[in-house]
């Protein structure tokens, strides 16, 4: 991380680490500088995001002017984050147990802002036997990381995949995500909460958006999290294509616009009589189907 990351015209090419009271905390491959926008930019009313890479007007006490906002390869809203490679969807096994339907729908939303997904599952340490095979259910078509931050189990697994990447924790509330990264990143101390017993839900520890730096390069967002999280606006015929469980299956519908519902010759729906796709990962996709039809009629 010890390097300029551009110099060009005298502008410094850096990233937005944290946004806070009008101020941009911009790292520049050294230091964080504290910038403001220039004029021009707050005329025009830029949106300038966690993540963005700007380039910026250093001056000589570690603060400096945002000059420009440079192109995004992709963006999340909900957490606010641009740039991102990846998310790493953290779901515990227990405590809370895992809800399937908001995992889903954590890798659908990835999938629509072309981040890759990986799949982090944590509290290993007090998982049951039945749960391995709803593990084994994702491994095949997608990047699986097991892990106990009690234990240690799976961190150096976890640590290697976010190197030299931009990468968001996201999940519910509870499930370790600020407990994972207090142990990947020594002396961080991010804040951690306990489950409620009463609701079986974790109690929210981070307030707002913020890149860390990772010692063997790239950062990792510590993001608020979430007990539920809305489907996109996205048409019901497309839902499919998002699940690589059954996407693969769907070419062969007799119908173009199948919705692999009521509709006859479906081929997903086959495949699934015939064992060759999951029928809970099918059963999800008929749930965020119905979801996406009620939506269509209000």
């Amino acid at each position: 991380m010890n390097r300029v990351l551009n110099n060009r015209d005298n502008l410094i090419e850096g990233i937005v680490v944290k946004a806070y009271g009008g101020f941009f905390y911009i790292h520049d491959g050294r230091d964080v500088r504290e910038c403001t926008l220039r004029g021009r930019l707050r005329h025009r009313k830029q949106l300038v995001l966690v993540g963005d890479r700007v380039l910026m007007a250093p001056s000589n006490d570690k603060g400096g002017v945002v000059e420009d906002v440079l192109p995004r390869h992709s963006i999340l809203t909900r957490p606010k984050v641009a740039n991102v490679d990846q998310a790493v969807i953290i779901f515990s096994l227990r405590e809370p147990e895992p809800n399937q339907g908001l995992l889903e729908r954590f890798i659908i939303m990835a999938a629509l802002n072309r981040i890759l997904p990986i799949i982090c599952f944590n509290k290993v340490d007090l998982a049951v036997g039945c749960q391995v095979e709803f593990v084994s259910s994702y491994r095949e078509n997608y990047n699986v990381v097991v892990t106990s931050a009690k234990t240690g189990q799976g961190l150096s697994d976890l640590k290697a995949a976010l190197n030299n990447k931009i990468s968001v924790f996201a999940g519910p509330s509870g499930v370790g995500k600020s407990s994972i990264l207090n142990s990947l990143i020594p002396g961080l101390k991010q804040k951690t909460g306990a489950v409620s017993t009463r609701l079986g839900t974790g109690r929210h520890t981070t307030r707002h958006i913020e890149l860390i730096p990772l010692e063997e390069g790239g950062f990792v967002a510590d993001t608020p999290g979430f007990s539920n999280l809305d489907l996109p606006n996205i048409k019901p015929e497309e839902l499919a294509g998002l699940f690589p469980g059954i996407s693969n299956y769907q070419t062969n519908c007799y119908f173009s616009g199948c919705l692999h519902y009521e509709e006859p010759g479906c081929s997903i729906k086959k495949a699934v009589e015939q064992g060759e796709i999951d029928e809970a990962c099918y059963r999800q996709y008929l749930e965020s189907l119905g979801q996406l039809m009620d939506r269509r009629r209000y």
